[in-house]
C-alpha cells in the first residue's frame, strides 16, 4: 500500500550499505549503522531548503505577532472573522502557515518507511523458508542485516516488538535494553536540546498562548515520548532518531547564525545608506546631485529682498545727481565718489561744444 514510500527509503539505504559494506564488510553492524545515518543525512539534505524557508517564515511571523494579538483581541467573540483576518494578515506579509510544519511533515513518511523496511528484514511471509528479498535488498542483503549484531544485539531487535508498530513476536526482550536504553536517552536529550535551542530565539513578549503551549510540548513532552516509546523501536530506528536529532541541532545552529549575520549586515547597510544620504553641515552638493527646491515662502522673501536692493541702488545720491536705474540700457559701472573741493570740481564743457546738449551718461533717457 505504501510501496511508494518503502521503495525510495530502501533504495537509499541499499546504496549507502553498498558503500560502507565494501569498506567494512556487509555483515558488520557499523556498516549498517553508517548506512542508516547517511540515509538520514540524505533525506535531511533534500529538506534543507524547506527548513531555511521555515526559519524565515517563523521570523516574519514574530515581526507581526503584535498585530495578530490585536486581531485576536478585537475578534475574540467571532472565531470565523478572527481566522479570516489572520489569514489576510499572513498573506500581506507573505507568510505561509504550513511553511513551519512542512519539514516535520516530510520526516513522517521517512520514519514510517524506515521502520517498516527495517522490521521487514526479519518478517518472513513464508515461515520455514529463507526470505529472498526486502524491496531493493536481495537474499544476501537480508542475511547480512539479520547476521549483523551490535554488542550481541541484532539491528532489528527492540525491547518490545509492539504489533501496532509493525513488530512481531511480542514479549519483552530485556537483553536488548543495554544497547537500546543509552540510545533512547541520547535521542531524548538531543530532542530536548533541539527544542530548547529553537525556543531560545522566540521573543517572550511576542509569544502567544498557542506558541507557548507548543514550546512546552516540544521541550518536555516530546523528549519524554522518545524515552518511553523508544522501547518499541528497533535498534536501527533508534539510530535513525539519534542521527536525525543530531543533524537538526547542528543545522539549526548553522542556519540561525547565518540568518543573524544577514540581518546584522542588512541593518548596517541601511544605517550607512541613511548616513550617506543625510546632508552634512557646510557640505557642498555633489556633482550631478539635484538641488533642493526652495519653498514658496522662501522664494517670495527672496523676491522682496531683491526689490528692496534695487530700490536702494536707484535712490538719489547725496551730491544731487541721480544714479542709473536698474535695467537701463546705458547703465555703466558706478565711479567712486570724487573728493569735494575747488580742484576736484568737474569741468563743464564749453558752450557750443558737441557734447553740451547731451545728457549725462548716468541719466535715464526720457
Amino acid at each position: 500500500m505504501l510501496d511508494f514510500i518503502y521503495y525510495p527509503v530502501s533504495f537509499i539505504l541499499w546504496c549507502w550499505h553498498k558503500v560502507f559494506g565494501f569498506v567494512l564488510g556487509d555483515t558488520n553492524a557499523v556498516s549498517w549503522i553508517l548506512a542508516i545515518m547517511f540515509l538520514t543525512f540524505t533525506v535531511r539534505g533534500i529538506m534543507f531548503k524547506p527548513f531555511v524557508n521555515q526559519v524565515r517564515s517563523m521570523k516574519k511571523m514574530q515581526e507581526f505577532t503584535p498585530e495578530l494579538k490585536k486581531i485576536q483581541k478585537k475578534y475574540a467573540n467571532d472565531r470565523q472573522r478572527q481566522a479570516m483576518e489572520m489569514q489576510k494578515l499572513q498573506r500581506e506579509h507573505g507568510v505561509n502557515p504550513l511553511g513551519s510544519c512542512l519539514p516535520m511533515l516530510l520526516q513522517i513518511p521517512v520514519f514510517i518507511g524506515l521502520n517498516w523496511v527495517l522490521r521487514a528484514f526479519t518478517m518472513n511471509p513464508h515461515p520455514g523458508t529463507p526470505k529472498t528479498n526486502n524491496y531493493f535488498f536481495d537474499q544476501q542483503g537480508v542475511e547480512s542485516y539479520v547476521n549483523a549484531k551490535l554488542f550481541g544485539v541484532n539491528m532489528g531487535d527492540a525491547i518490545h516488538h509492539a504489533a501496532v508498530l509493525g513488530g512481531t513476536g511480542g514479549g519483552w526482550n530485556w537483553h536488548v535494553a543495554p544497547v537500546a536504553v543509552p540510545l533512547m536517552i541520547l535521542a531524548s536529550v538531543l530532542t530536548h536540546l533541539t527544542a530548547r535551542h529553537s525556543a531560545a530565539r522566540q521573543n517572550p513578549a511576542q509569544a502567544t498562548q498557542q506558541t507557548a503551549m507548543m514550546q512546552k510540548l516540544t521541550m518536555y513532552v516530546f523528549p519524554l515520548g522518545v524515552l518511553v516509546f523508544g522501547a518499541f523501536f528497533p535498534i536501527g530506528l533508534l539510530v535513525y532518531w539519534l542521527s536525525n536529532n543530531s543533524w537538526t541541532l547542528m543545522q539549526q545552529r548553522l542556519v540561525y547564525t547565518k540568518i543573524d549575520k544577514e540581518e546584522a549586515a542588512a541593518k548596517a547597510a541601511a544605517a550607512e545608506k541613511r548616513s550617506a544620504l543625510a546632508p552634512k553641515p557646510g557640505a557642498k552638493p555633489k556633482p550631478g546631485q539635484k538641488p533642493v527646491q526652495p519653498s514658496k515662502a522662501a522664494t517670495q522673501d527672496a523676491a522682496e529682498d531683491t526689490e528692496k536692493s534695487e530700490g536702494a541702488e536707484t535712490a538719489k545720491p547725496s551730491n544731487g545727481k541721480r544714479s542709473s536705474k536698474a535695467g537701463s540700457p546705458h547703465q555703466f559701472a558706478q565711479q567712486p565718489p570724487r573728493p569735494q573741493g575747488a580742484g576736484a570740481q568737474r569741468k563743464k564743457p564749453a558752450a557750443g561744444s558737441k557734447n553740451s546738449g547731451q545728457k549725462g551718461s548716468g541719466q535715464k533717457r526720457r
